[in-house]
């Protein structure tokens, strides 16, 4: 017998067909005595359609002051797939029942529309599993000290997955998604990228945070917390995909680097001529912090050493640009500064590997890479195993396949 978290991304329940062949898989591969979880997404594109909905409203419905409303929108998408998926498994013979993030005890921050998971007490999972129920739960959402839906970001799906399976202590957690597996980059790019059998958590929790979006990063901190092995594979084919674990298997590991992302959902912000003076920092990001905002990269330059002013150039999620630009614009005012330049037009390419730790040249090879394929550098920033740098927007997948080339070639 096996305790099992199954989750299917959105494009794998885009349809009620789509739906059925979901409850027919998992009742396929469902051995007699298993305890089955199936956490799902909203129906295929209907996040991005409840989003069009608010913008008709408001061009910019993420403005705070729309938080909680946008929560209390989006947390319906998933309680339709939740409920046909349900149906389908009654229809197949399987008794089954739908719950919300609420209803199993999933508890989130206040932070509309950013929600982060503070614990789950899945007593009713439990009972509903010894009822011979598979339990089917609505991912990306949580319930707030106030009672109210709180969701947990894009990929947020993934997070409550891995969060039921580690709560309830689950024997695996299985990530179902239009791919089947993790690639050495994305395969929509770069057409010869490899899929890996194994990735550690520190990797790809790397990967995740600089953009490669097959995970959500918080997925992979739980998995980790909770040291629940991870497996990401196709719902359209029964191969293996690839597993996310502590550590390799593997005796032989001859890899660099592990992989290479990028991400072009990101803004630039540049605070021009500050007094280069102690507390600046402080002030720009604490204004941002206040806002829920999370801030990437950040480069501090000299602009002018007579008159003692300097420039703050930093990245932040595009999605955060509108309400970042009224935050700025007051600390602009606040610190006196000469001005504040927004960019659109930008992309942050990285590699991510363990492997680059004592082996120098790495990031050399990097930029050899962009310099050969005439992209220019704007931002560089780095970890213990990341190399990241901000490029223009419209050479992204040049600089994304010229990087792949140097550290995977044919």
């Amino acid at each position: 017998m096996a305790l099992i978290v199954k989750k299917f991304g959105g494009s794998s329940v885009a349809s009620t067909e789509k739906i059925m062949n979901v409850a027919k898989r998992v009742l396929a591969d469902k051995k007699p005595e298993d305890k089955i979880v199936v956490v799902v997404s909203a129906m295929g594109d209907t996040t991005d359609d409840l989003i069009s909905l608010a913008e008709g409203i408001d061009e910019h419905p993420y403005k705070a002051m729309y938080s909680r409303e946008m929560d209390m929108l989006l947390t319906t998408g998933e309680q339709v797939s939740i409920a046909l998926l349900a149906m389908a498994f009654q229809k197949l013979g399987q008794p089954a029942i739908s719950m919300t993030g609420a209803m199993i005890g999933m508890r989130a921050s206040s932070v509309h529309t950013k929600g982060r998971i503070l614990g789950v007490e899945p007593k009713r999972v439990h009972e509903e599993l010894n009822k011979g129920n598979i339990v089917v739960v609505a991912g990306f959402q949580g319930i707030d000290k106030f009672g109210d839906p709180v969701t947990l970001g894009r990929g947020g799906s993934d997070t409550s997955a891995v969060a039921i399976a580690g709560a309830l202590k689950a024997d695996t957690c299985e990530i179902f998604t239009d791919v089947d597996g993790i690639y050495t980059a994305d395969p929509r790019i770069v057409k010869n990228s490899h899929k890996m059998k194994e990735i550690t958590y520190y990797e790809m929790l790397e990967m995740a945070r600089l953009g490669a979006g097959v995970m959500q990063p918080r997925s992979v901190e739980m998995g980790k917390f909770y040291n629940i092995p991870i497996h990401v594979r196709s719902t359209f084919t029964n191969t293996n995909g690839t597993i996310i674990r502590e550590d390799y298997t593997m005796e032989d590991r001859p890899f660099e680097i592990r992989g290479v992302t990028h991400d072009e959902k990101v803004a630039k912000i540049a605070v021009l001529g500050v007094p280069n003076q102690p507390g600046i920092a402080h002030t720009i990001f604490s204004a941002l912090a206040g806002a829920n905002i999370d801030v990437d990269m950040i480069v501090q330059s000299i602009r002018n050493i007579e008159k003692n002013i300097t420039d703050m150039v930093f990245t932040i999620a595009s999605s955060d640009l509108p309400e970042a630009k009224k935050v700025i614009d007051e600390v602009v005012v606040k610190l006196n500064a000469v001005s504040a330049v927004f960019e659109e037009d930008v992309a942050k390419v990285s590699i991510v590997g363990a492997g680059m730790l004592g082996s120098p040249g790495i990031a050399a090879r990097m930029f050899g890479a962009l310099a050969k394929a005439n992209v220019n550098i704007d931002i560089i920033s780095t970890s213990e195993i990341s190399v990241s740098c901000l490029i223009k927007g419209s050479q992204i997948k040049d600089a994304v396949n010229a990087i792949h080339e140097e550290f995977f070639p044919n």
